[in-house]
């Protein structure tokens, strides 16, 4: 048998940064965001030599062990080593003999949610295999414990609901990991319009978004108030885009992309550079309404609301920065995990 999954990367449309702690725990935390046709896929074959296979086919990285119950935590492949230790301490109390096959649609560091999304994948896909019992909130929740506490890589939780859930949500961020995922009904034509209007320009940089990260954990620690300040004009962001995408008022989306972009960018240092502020001046120069980064910051992905009919010459104008303008489609299905 065959056990394959893919779970769907993310665009964070508005209060990006509010789910990572101490800021959720303090103040709770909102975001919007929506999946997007891009994945990650995991695929596990079953084995019967005693070994462990872990197969990355975008990295182009392969190891093998003989089949233990504890994998050693080295830098390489540490996501997928510390999803099969957890399987087995946790689930099967025993070590297993597999191949485990994995592949992103985007790079690492690009901004779109890659790792927390590969995550989610390999646990559908050990789910799928095992059978095991989890539900939409277990499953994130257990994929938010292996990346953030177990491996200790800094990031939110965000990522890993989204890519479990699928489609539009609005979610809510509390003390001692609450989180609260509210799906919101918005009409197609809306999505369709936002889809045809948001270009999704590949920088061709990647960051180490941990790093950015721990800077503003540590600003929320310290309280510095430029940065706690500029969180809650991102929380507030967040229910403007709520409440912009229900009722259908689609061409205020840039203006309130702008609004939280001037305030992500307090939020700490290595958010944007010369080169990204060089990159979002000449995408309203060409006229998009607003934009931002995606994800924590510092390259990778960013996107720009292009009202009417301005979009080709938005992505006129960044062709000389040597990136890449994806097309893509909203999706509203998350975690998919199926056998043969």
């Amino acid at each position: 048998m065959i056990y394959r999954s893919k779970a769907p990367l993310r665009l964070g449309l508005a209060g990006g940064g509010t789910d990572v702690a101490p800021y959720c725990d303090l103040f709770g935390g909102a975001i919007l965001n929506a999946t997007i046709n891009m994945y990650a896929h995991a695929t596990i074959m079953e084995r019967n030599d005693g070994l462990i296979v872990l197969h990355a086919q975008d990295k182009n990285e392969r190891y093998e062990f003989a089949s233990v119950d504890q994998l050693p935590i080295d830098g390489n492949l540490d996501l997928l080593k510390g999803i099969y230790n957890h399987i087995v301490q946790n689930y099967t109390h025993r070590a297993l003999s597999f191949e485990l096959v994995t592949r992103v649609d985007a790079p690492a560091g690009s901004g779109l949610g890659t790792s927390s999304t590969l995550v989610v994948a390999i646990l559908g896909a050990f789910a799928e295999w095992l059978n095991l019992p989890f539900g939409e909130y277990d499953l994130a929740k257990i994929a938010y414990q292996i990346e953030r506490i177990e491996l200790n890589m800094a990031g939110g939780k965000q990522d890993q609901y989204a890519a479990t859930f699928g489609g539009v949500n609005f979610m809510e961020f509390f003390a001692d990991e609450k989180v609260i995922v509210n799906p919101l009904r918005i009409r197609s034509k809306y999505l369709d319009e936002l889809a045809n209007n948001l270009v999704l320009y590949y920088t061709e940089t990647s960051r180490l978004s941990s790093k950015i990260i721990e800077a503003q954990s540590q600003n929320v620690s310290g309280k510095n108030e430029k940065t706690i300040d500029a969180m809650h004009k991102l929380k507030e962001q967040a229910h403007q885009m709520k409440e912009t995408l229900l009722r259908g008022n689609i061409d205020t989306i840039g203006d309130i992309l702008n609004f939280g972009w001037h305030f992500k960018k307090r939020m700490a240092d290595g958010i944007t550079n010369p080169l990204i502020d060089e990159i979002y001046d000449t995408a309203i120069k060409a006229g998009a309404s607003g934009g931002k980064i995606s994800g924590a910051g510092g390259g990778g992905f960013m996107f720009f609301y292009c009202p009417g009919n301005s979009r080709d010459g938005v992505v006129r104008a960044l062709k000389k920065f040597g990136g890449d303008a994806k097309r893509y489609e909203f999706t509203n299905v998350g975690l998919t995990t199926w056998s043969f």
